[in-house]
């Protein structure tokens, strides 16, 4: 357990010095409030820029919501997701009615955690933002009392595009919007156009 928070502290300072990430919070600020991070994704390297800007207190008690096909492959992919990150695996390509996706995120907030959550559910080009996945709504519906709150991570698509072994510095931001929860008697699809507006005004901000 000695190990896990030096190597933690390792990618972080990494991250920040390959890419300067930066916070941004503008529609709300740091707090400690039970929270789901939800952004854009075009990087295998963006859970971490988030994970990096948030203070040391909030990144000790966020976790990321991860596709278990792609890190239950190899050991150090295993051991960096459960040892390091604490990440949250969701199973994107067996859904049933025993294995959930909405369960162990509800479990983690259950357990007091926050999550940062990709709801286009695959990575995109970063020129435009794909339409949301419903599992950001039956989660808010599962968990109302956590706040949805919007971030928009900038660039991070040229520091590590799809195809690229090697990350290329470049400078990078995430803008942390309004947070939202889901509203009585809103609708799928109005939450979830809600949310994504939510996170395109980050992007133009």
């Amino acid at each position: 357990m000695i190990l896990e928070p030096m190597v933690g502290t390792l990618i972080t300072s990494a991250t920040r010095l390959l890419t300067g990430a930066q916070a941004l919070w503008v529609g709300c600020g740091p707090a400690d409030t039970q929270r789901v991070y939800f952004a854009n994704h075009t990087s295998h390297a963006d859970f971490a820029l988030i994970w990096s800007v948030l203070p040391r207190p909030l990144r000790r008690k966020t976790r990321p919501v991860a596709a278990s096909d792609y890190w239950e492959k190899g050991a150090i992919r295993r051991y960096l997701i459960h040892r390091v990150f604490h990440g949250v695996l969701v199973d994107r390509k067996h859904i049933t009615r025993d294995q959930n996706p909405i369960a162990p995120m509800r479990q983690a907030l259950e357990e007091g955690s926050s999550l940062i959550l990709f709801p286009e559910g695959t990575r995109g080009n970063g020129e435009q933002l794909q339409p949301f996945k419903s599992g950001i709504y039956h989660l808010a519906q599962a968990y109302p009392q956590a706040e949805f709150v919007p971030a928009w991570i900038a660039n991070s698509y040229r520091v590590m595009p799809k195809g690229l072994p090697l990350p290329v510095p470049l400078l990078c931001s995430v803008a942390f919007g309004k947070p939202m929860r889901l509203e009585t008697g809103e609708h799928k699809p109005e939450f979830l156009d809600r949310l994504r507006h939510g996170l395109v005004e980050m992007g133009n901000a």
